[in-house]
């Protein structure tokens, strides 16, 4: 294959994921994500592998880049940056209560998870299971009375069914599900902008 022919190649499969995601998703996520901000909840972020800086780079642009002059700001926190005390619940409790943990912690009734996960905690390799940790968060959040944002690629796994609002990338191509979550970040942080000034 041509150098050029995989750039096209790359390129035509991000307009089909542009063609195909559901906009109805979209909008449920913005709307939830509204709700949290009107209602003064917190919003925790996480994600493994290449999804964990992008909880931390959604947890900023929801904290900083949403924000509009005279008006209340998102509490924003991402989950993957204490890595003190990341690497101490690893050590002490395991990899899967990582995130739990934290949120026994901080979380409030009405608060909000976004779990961000290419397969939606399906699948597995060496270690087992992908995304336990964010499984038994989004479970921890449910049963506390909180809600949860699912950010996923591939079919949704069970994140999609667990999550109040899933978008769900439509490729099965982690590349591809990570670059476009990013895009995802922007777009709902750009669109939260816009309803936060206009409130």
């Amino acid at each position: 294959m041509k150098k050029n022919d995989f750039v096209k190649e790359y390129l035509q499969e991000l307009g089909l994921i542009t063609r195909r995601i559901s906009l109805e998703d979209i909008d449920s996520v913005i709307d939830l994500l509204y709700e949290a901000w009107n209602e003064g909840r917190q919003v925790f972020l996480a994600g493994n592998g290449g999804s964990a800086p992008t909880a931390t780079h959604f947890a900023s642009d929801l904290a900083k880049f949403t924000s509009v002059e005279g008006k209340k700001r998102f509490r924003a926190i991402s989950l993957v940056d204490n890595w003190p005390l990341v690497s101490a619940l690893t050590n002490d409790l395991g990899w899967e209560n990582v995130y739990v943990e934290q949120l026994k912690n901080l979380m409030q009734e009405g608060d909000v998870l976004v779990a961000i996960s290419v397969h939606g905690g399906s699948g597995k390799d060496a270690a087992g299971l992908w995304s336990q940790n964010l499984m038994k968060a989004a479970k921890f959040m449910k049963e506390n009375g909180g809600k949860v944002v699912g950010l996923a690629g591939f079919d949704g796994g069970a994140l999609k069914k667990v999550a109040d609002a899933c978008i769900v990338v439509p490729i099965d191509s982690t590349p591809q599900v990570e670059g476009f979550h990013s895009v995802l970040s922007h777009l709902i942080c750009a669109r939260l902008r816009e309803l936060i000034g206009g409130s």
